[in-house]
């Protein structure tokens, strides 16, 4: 299939939308031209976007970064490669960029005999990924049982903070048993945990703290910086299955306890595998999220205006039998843009809608159909810069995984 014709397909979805005069969506052409799947899409500071992905290598994996400005890539680098790797669909690595010009990234190494037994790697760069530090446990406790579900951000200049879900409740409940939750929908037993850590230039650990006892279990976490200090936003789980989205901040040192950005009250054993997302300006923040509480698919949209105390009633994104989630959020003083995944009849779409600020709905487009079908579409990943969104997702062609972008302004 040449570029041209995915071009052409590509243009054609978007255009038999119906509202494609809403926005301007045209092929954003990646550097990633193989098979390559689990991407990560970052803006630096200064503007720049890094993209990430995994490669197979041989048996095993490779993870690769990209720098770009919107329109071109630099040579894309090779962070790391191994060969005892966990690869996920949805939990997948991350980069990052500080002020101080460091490049930092993770992925999941496995660490035991059972299938879902792996820790977190992170690595830094001081020369902009030309060469990389020797791996660094995030996690502690190297026990059986698994840690990921990542998100990285900026503490300060020169300062990363990481949050991740962590199994070693589940690990001291099972007293040496066999993990149950091998398809990562699992659901009884001791319950994950949400914790952080800050890692300095030198990749030291510079504090760490637990930060809710009791989350869901395989729904990406998300963070983001408000005036008030950085949140973490995650799903929770109650003792009566109650899984909603929860949030926590850190300033002055200590994190604040958990609060619920909504209760929707969505009571499932079980773990739907669709965590938030947040964006956050000055005091303002504002979370996206997949539920079924009133008894089919829906997402929501929150806006705090005191950097996560308290949140006005959600808006409903998309709601029906066709909503998959999967969300990715972005945005800048005037709003945010929301991507998310949705089902028919002829097969995946990648939706994006643009809200202002104060969650007046602007408009919504189809941005591409996919050949991918269920769990191999993966996480859609969405920046902005210069008012521009641009998205990556994975989808397959001839049966192999490859990235696709997309520019829409």
């Amino acid at each position: 299939m040449t570029f041209s014709t995915v071009r052409d397909l590509f243009l054609a979805a978007v255009f038999a939308s119906g509202i494609a005069g809403a926005a301007e969506v045209e092929p954003w052409p990646l550097p990633a031209t193989g098979r390559a799947a689990q991407p990560d899409l970052v803006a630096a500071p200064g503007g720049a976007l890094l993209l990430s992905w995994l490669e197979q290598d041989g048996d095993g994996h490779r993870l690769r970064l990209a720098r770009g400005d919107g329109t071109t890539w630099a040579a894309p680098v090779e962070v790391a490669r191994g060969g005892d790797w966990f690869v996920n669909w949805a939990d997948t690595p991350h980069v990052w960029a500080l002020a101080d010009g460091s490049l930092w990234a993770h992925w999941l190494r496995s660490t035991g005999p059972g299938r879902m037994d792996y820790g977190i790697d992170m690595v830094r760069s001081g020369d902009g990924g030309a060469s990389w530090s020797a791996p660094v446990a995030v996690d502690t406790e190297r026990a059986p049982g698994d840690r990921g579900f990542v998100t990285l951000w900026a503490q300060d200049a020169s300062t990363l903070g990481v949050a991740w879900l962590d199994s070693r409740q589940k690990a001291a409940a099972r007293a040496g048993g066999e993990h149950a939750h091998a398809g990562h929908e699992h659901g009884g037993g001791a319950p994950m945990m949400l914790r952080a850590a800050l890692f300095d230039g030198d990749v030291q650990r510079r504090g760490e703290w637990p930060l809710d006892a009791s989350t869901c279990d395989c729904c990406t976490t998300a963070s983001a910086a408000t005036s008030r200090g950085q949140v973490v936003v995650y799903r929770g789980r109650s003792a009566d299955e109650i899984r909603d989205i929860r949030l926590v901040r850190f300033a002055d040192g200590a994190w604040t306890a958990p609060v619920a950005v909504h209760e929707d009250g969505w009571k499932i054993a079980g773990c739907p595998v669709n965590g938030p997302a947040v964006h956050a300006e000055g005091l303002r923040v504002w979370v996206a999220w997949y539920t079924e509480a009133d008894g089919e698919p829906e997402l929501r949209l929150a806006r705090s205006d005191d950097a996560g105390d308290r949140f006005a009633a959600p808006v409903t994104v998309a709601r029906g039998p066709q909503v998959l989630g999967r969300v990715a959020l972005a945005g800048d003083a005037d709003g945010v843009r929301l991507a998310w995944l949705e089902s028919d009849g002829q097969g995946q779409r990648l939706r994006l809608a643009r809200y202002d600020a104060a969650l007046a709905h602007a408009d919504s487009v189809d941005v591409a159909r996919l050949a991918a079908a269920g769990r191999a579409s993966g996480l859609p990943r969405l920046a902005l810069r210069d008012g521009i969104a641009h998205l990556v997702w994975t989808d397959v062609v001839d049966g192999r995984p490859v990235l696709r972008g997309a520019r829409v302004r």
